[in-house]
């Protein structure tokens, strides 16, 4: 039996600056939008909710923002039913003209019976045993990091039909 993996981290280089990046990590309401998982969120001072799916079980996250540093990093801890599950992260590189993103996930929060418990319901939500969820997070994050570049290209190129007049 092999042992578990609590830490998965993925990168990509995304062609936009740090500042940029880290806006569009800290507009937690498009997470739908890169996320294969999540399908909605609501945002409340430095809370925030999250509904899931996958395939037909749909479940809740309550996430606390813990790291805000424009630029640098942004991570919440992810509680469900009040238990504690996780940590997701961002950390931000500046390289070349744009920057390496760092999505990490560590299942440090799981202790005792609460854990136990968050365990057997990731199992039964999610169809996910432990030992597959480093996996599953993984093929998650490509997907994630993969949309947030397009997201940022698209950013960066402005709105359809724009002409740019720099002549530098």
């Amino acid at each position: 039996m092999s042992e578990r993996v609590r830490e998965v981290e993925e990168s990509l280089a995304v062609p936009s600056a740090p500042a940029a990046v880290h806006a569009a990590l800290a507009d937690v309401r498009r997470m739908k939008e890169r996320s294969p998982e999540v399908i909605w969120t609501w945002r409340r001072g430095n809370s925030f909710v999250g509904v899931n799916r996958r395939a037909c079980w749909v479940w809740f996250t309550t996430c606390r923002i813990v790291i805000d540093d424009p630029g640098r990093e942004f991570a919440f801890d992810v509680t469900t039913f009040g238990l504690p599950v996780a940590r997701w992260g961002y950390r931000l590189t500046p390289a070349g003209e744009g920057t390496l993103v760092t999505e990490y996930w560590r299942d440090h929060r799981r202790r005792g019976w609460r854990g136990r418990t968050a365990e057997m319901l990731g199992l039964v939500f999610t169809g996910t045993p432990a030992g597959r969820r480093a996996a599953r997070n993984r093929d998650g994050m490509r997907t994630t990091l993969l949309r947030l570049r397009a997201e940022c290209r698209e950013a960066d190129a402005g709105p359809p039909g724009a002409v740019d007049t720099d002549t530098s």
